[in-house]
């Protein structure tokens, strides 16, 4: 059964910064597109970035050049650090694992900024 584990959530100020991580139990990790997305209160759930098999890496426009989307496929693990943190960055942020018709998430870490 495939689990994907957030960790690494919590407060931090504005201007802050924090690494998220999501180890994943799932057979060839290596050949998924692994993506952090979030949902903030009362809003849609968004993406954030995703980073290919191939490590290309796609990031949306409110997090270019603060937040880095990395992995390790030895350790079956994805990490989002985030830099430069404001409060609209306020959200539950979920790991996601995809590859074609397959489709994986974590259940979710709460990040919230403080001004």
């Amino acid at each position: 059964q495939v689990q994907l584990v957030e960790s690494g959530g919590g407060l931090a100020q504005s201007g802050g910064s924090l690494r998220l991580s999501c180890a994943a139990s799932i057979t060839r990790f290596g050949i998924y597109t692994m993506g952090w997305f979030r949902q903030g209160p009362g809003k849609q759930r968004e993406l954030v970035a995703t980073i290919t098999s191939g490590n290309t890496t796609n990031y949306s426009d409110s997090v270019k050049c603060r937040f880095t989307i990395s992995r390790d496929n030895n350790k079956n693990t994805v990490y989002l650090q985030m830099n430069s943190l404001k409060p609209e960055d306020t959200a539950v942020y979920y790991c996601n694992a995809n590859r074609f018709m397959f489709d994986y998430w974590g259940q979710g870490t709460q990040v919230t900024v403080s001004s």
